[in-house]
């Protein structure tokens, strides 16, 4: 797919975010793989995954766009979405479609700004589709600055500054501002629980919504109806 196609296929649909770590039950690249068939039998029009290995294998169970990431920790930075170039590499040995990153005001591993990051990549592969993982709207301005295709609600709640913070608090206010502070496409993502949830967020202006634990991480699932019959 052209990055255009890859665009119009997403737009107004569900992408469905297919991962689970090394610590959870369902960690393993062949169940990512049937994962993200299923979401494709269910309706969904893209998946995010993380890790070479996982994409890889995604690859060959659907035919739909695919979103990549590389979660790994470095000791000098809280930055762990595709925070360097080493990950970035990785999933375009895979032919990863579009290629997110933490895109935060935080320190990133070895000192190396956002801004230098997003150039080298530039210089390297100019076509790649990149999407930024932010958590204020500021971050998504300057994220399209940058040059980012696309930027996502992912990190609302997960840095200092957000703590505590969710994209549906105050009627959405966060995605609705955001939509509006910039002109590249706006991804929503970060607890979406539901269905409603879900059309909320495209109502309020978004270009796609991305679920992730609602749909596929049972554990969470299973926590919250518990959580409910308590």
């Amino acid at each position: 797919m052209t990055n255009q196609e890859v665009l119009h296929t997403l737009h107004k649909q569900l992408i469905v975010s297919c991962q689970a770590l090394e610590e959870e039950p369902l960690h393993s690249s062949f169940i990512m793989g049937k994962m993200a068939l299923a979401a494709q039998q269910g309706g969904a029009a893209g998946i995010r995954a993380n890790s070479k290995e996982d994409i890889a294998e995604i690859k060959k169970q659907v035919h739909l766009p695919v979103i990549g990431i590389v979660k790994r920790n470095y000791p000098d930075s809280p930055v762990y979405i595709t925070p360097t170039m080493l990950e970035v590499e990785e999933l375009l040995s895979v032919e990863t479609d579009m290629i997110a990153m933490d895109a935060t005001s935080r320190p990133r591993p070895g000192g190396l700004s956002l801004e230098q990051l997003v150039r080298k990549i530039r210089e390297k592969y100019p076509k790649q589709l990149l999407m930024a993982d932010v958590s204020t709207v500021e971050e998504a301005i300057e994220a399209e600055k940058l040059g980012f295709h696309v930027v996502s609600t992912t990190l609302v709640g997960y840095t200092e500054e957000t703590k505590g913070k969710k994209i549906f608090h105050h009627d959405y206010a966060i995605l609705k501002e955001m939509v509006k502070s910039v002109s590249v496409p706006v991804f929503a993502e970060g607890n979406v629980y539901t269905p409603e949830a879900a059309k909320h967020c495209l109502d309020a202006g978004c270009f796609a919504v991305v679920v992730g634990g609602a749909i596929t991480r049972p554990q969470q699932i299973t926590r919250r109806f518990v959580g409910a019959i308590s």
